[in-house]
């Protein structure tokens, strides 16, 4: 693999996981049940954390630690699954858009099932939640595949000859 194809790749993942997370905002925002969780959950954690710096406290090291831990859980939603499905494509030559979309949205649905251990439904928005990572992964690697992963497996010369069909 070239440096120039490294490059790409990379730019493409950057691009694609910022899209992965924007996606997973709207869809949170745009969930009723989600919203208005995010609304109770966000609003009195703000007003706690505000309210102890206005009286001159610092914050509280167990909230900063879920904040921390919250950041980290997006994180792995967002970025795994479209590089991991990256490096698999790349390696292998694939270039089909259901790979990219298909198992990138399947692999980000599936991940809190995986690390739970596979376990029933947590509660009563789990369908909802795992829809929306479905959709919120598979706009990654659609993206992904629109500026990279459709020249996998390419050599440097052909790279931006058209694709194949």
């Amino acid at each position: 693999m070239s440096l120039g194809r490294l490059i790409a790749v990379a730019t493409a993942l950057l691009i694609a996981i910022a899209c992965g997370a924007l996606a997973l905002g709207i869809g949170v925002v745009m969930d009723p049940v989600l919203r208005d969780l995010l609304g109770t959950l966000g609003l009195s954690g703000l007003e706690a954390v505000l309210s102890d710096l206005a009286e001159g406290y610092p914050p509280d090291p167990a909230m900063i630690e879920g904040a921390l831990s919250l950041g980290r859980a997006i994180l792995l939603l967002v970025a795994v699954p479209p590089a991991l499905n990256a490096v698999v494509g790349e390696v292998l030559g694939w270039r089909a858009l259901a790979w990219y979309g298909g198992a990138t949205g399947l692999l980000t649905a599936l991940l809190p099932w995986l690390m739970r251990g596979a376990g029933g439904p947590a509660g009563t928005g789990e369908g909802r939640v795992t829809a929306l990572l479905f959709c919120a992964g598979g706009i990654a690697g659609l993206v992904y595949w629109l500026a990279a992963g459709r020249f996998a497996g390419r050599g440097p010369a052909t790279m931006w000859a058209a694709p194949r069909r």
